[in-house]
């Protein structure tokens, strides 16, 4: 990798920079950690600003970033936390759209402007006056944002019409899970062990991964699961994720009789997918870099996931992709593969290669701190 500056702009002292975030999903949580842990690696000086269980679960300390508890509030107190935090520093980088409005906020009004980095993770969606409200605040953002990376192409041009004057792709990799150790056992021995743990023997194991909310299609997939459910053997779809969601779900798979398991959210997904014969990804809405595909293509684990979002510029040929709500679809594309063991070779292969492009941890930090390098360079004197 070719080194790039991580000095101030006056060459005289690290780079000084502030990564801001919010409540945060498990992909920009574990992204920042992973930034954070590169960025010190290459001289640079991070705070990191985001509530204390954050901290707790990622360690950003642990990385050699300074922590400040930020809690996830626009409330003035929080915003003059950040407004002090980010005095001192060359660049404020913030992750997600309320964690950016607070940025905004905290960089308003100032007579030295301190570039903004904003990275979109993931489009925040609801309907009615809320869906109003986000809108709102997408717009003030991208007006702010000197620079936006969208995690997908769908994410670029998104930026591009709410408002973003520089708008780029910034494809975020895959870091590796905090709890994992750095170890991890054969998958050719845990299979069977998380398998007889699920009850799981003679039968084929489906994965799904996510919150139990209205956007994950979960609706569709016990929809698809009537079918499954006459197979013989009849495979079993283990659903890991919580949600408000939950009871409607339980309450279909109890009524129905659908060969369906809510586990709740699981620190393991990785075993899971490792058990696993095929990952679903029902989603209507997935804009952004979907974590559960990108483990299950790296796991080799065949993927069927809707064809919507940033899944198919992701994936590539490397699934099997359905349109999205279309649950006869989706029972189908399960029927073929399960019985189609070459077919789920293949999808394994192809997983691989696909995942084997995807940017590193260390591209992805070697591209970010070139974007640092840009906006906090001196302009030339002509």
């Amino acid at each position: 990798m070719t080194p790039v500056s991580s000095h101030s702009p006056h060459g005289q002292s690290p780079l000084r920079t502030v990564q801001v975030l919010g409540g945060g999903n498990a992909g920009s949580s574990a992204h920042v950690r992973s930034l954070a842990a590169g960025l010190v690696a290459r001289g640079v000086k991070v705070t990191v600003c985001a509530p204390f269980d954050a901290e707790r679960t990622y360690d950003f300390t642990g990385a050699g970033a300074d922590h400040v508890h930020v809690p996830r509030s626009s409330d003035p107190v929080s915003v003059a936390t950040l407004r002090t935090v980010c005095a001192e520093a060359d660049l404020v980088h913030a992750h997600g759209l309320h964690a950016s409005f607070r940025a905004a906020l905290a960089l308003g009004g100032r007579r030295v402007r301190t570039p903004l980095v904003v990275t979109w993770h993931d489009r925040a969606h609801a309907e009615g006056a809320r869906g109003q409200l986000l809108r709102v605040l997408e717009r003030r953002v991208m007006k702010a944002a000197t620079v936006v990376l969208g995690a997908t192409s769908e994410l670029v041009d998104g930026a591009r019409r709410t408002g973003a004057r520089d708008a780029r792709l910034g494809p975020v990799a895959l870091p590796a899970r905090p709890d994992r150790p750095a170890g991890p056992e054969d998958p050719d021995r845990l299979r069977p062990k998380v398998r007889a743990e699920l009850g799981v023997i003679d039968r084929p194991l489906l994965v799904a991964v996510g919150s139990l909310e209205p956007h994950r299609g979960y609706d569709v997939l016990l929809d698809a699961a009537r079918v499954w459910r006459g197979l013989d053997p009849a495979p079993l779809v283990v659903v890991a994720g919580e949600g408000p969601l939950r009871g409607e779900l339980q309450g279909r798979i109890e009524d129905e009789g659908l060969p369906v398991v809510l586990v709740g959210s699981r620190d393991d997904v990785p075993d899971l997918l490792a058990a696993a014969d095929l990952a679903l990804l029902p989603s209507r809405r997935e804009p952004g870099r979907s974590v559960l595909a990108q483990e299950a293509l790296h796991a080799r684990v065949p993927l069927v996931a809707g064809a919507v979002g940033g899944i198919p510029e992701l994936v590539g040929d490397a699934a099997e992709l359905v349109p999205p709500g279309d649950a006869v679809a989706l029972a189908d594309a399960v029927v073929r593969l399960l019985a189609d063991p070459a077919r789920r070779d293949e999808l394994s292969e192809r997983g691989a290669r696909q995942a084997a492009g995807w940017p590193t941890e260390d591209e992805t930090v070697a591209q970010v701190l070139s974007i640092y390098d840009e906006l906090t360079q001196p302009t030339p004197l002509l």
